[in-house]
């Protein structure tokens, strides 16, 4: 990919909240989307904890029935949005695998789990951005206290739920988007 490819698809991946069922591609190649980024996505010690579950149609509608069940009414509308979308990644981190690292390297022990939720996020924008890049609109939630979904799924009990990623044909454009000016965040040094 060239630097351009990057820079258009870190654009192009925006916040679509109306999402339809349908999808722009086969289930092959949302698979084959979610192999690469486990395959591919870095993480510190190659530790590799991070977990991923795809549910698509009825399992997606299933996940966010229990989400339903579960949250009270204040929130079903954007519940019932997150529904009404052709599937979701649910991100999760492996605490027991980070455990084995932390017993190996107790220098490093206290760092861990921050270094795996950094490598979850990294899973996170580089899904986000490559199901925006095959047609797909998406946005990000983190409602993890869903009751049920382990149990569903035969998820292990320990995993810990990071993030789901919802996606579907867009049927709405993104929200408007404000930036800080960019030189109260970067601070670059030695340029020519």
């Amino acid at each position: 990919m060239s630097t351009q490819g990057l820079i258009a698809a870190a654009q192009g991946r925006r916040t679509i909240y109306q999402l339809g069922k349908t999808s722009p591609v086969d289930d092959a190649k949302i698979e084959e989307l979610v192999n690469t980024a486990i395959l591919n996505v870095p993480s510190s010690f190659n530790t590799q904890s991070t977990r991923l579950v795809v549910l698509l149609r009825e399992e997606h509608e299933a996940f966010w029935q229990l989400a339903l069940d579960t949250f009270p009414e204040g929130f079903h509308g954007k519940l019932n949005g997150f529904k009404a979308a052709f599937g979701t990644v649910l991100f999760f981190e492996d605490p027991a695998h980070i455990k084995g690292f932390q017993d190996k390297f107790p220098a490093f022990a206290d760092s861990f789990p921050i270094w795996a939720d950094h490598s979850n996020a990294m899973h996170q924008y580089f899904l986000w951005s490559g199901l925006e890049s095959l047609g797909f609109g998406a946005n990000l939630q983190h409602y993890n206290s869903t009751n049920g979904f382990a149990e569903k799924w035969s998820i292990p009990a320990d995993w810990r739920l990071i993030a789901q990623l919802v996606f579907g044909n867009p049927e709405g454009a993104a929200g408007e988007k404000t930036q800080k000016p960019v030189e109260e965040r970067v601070k670059f040094y030695g340029k020519q």
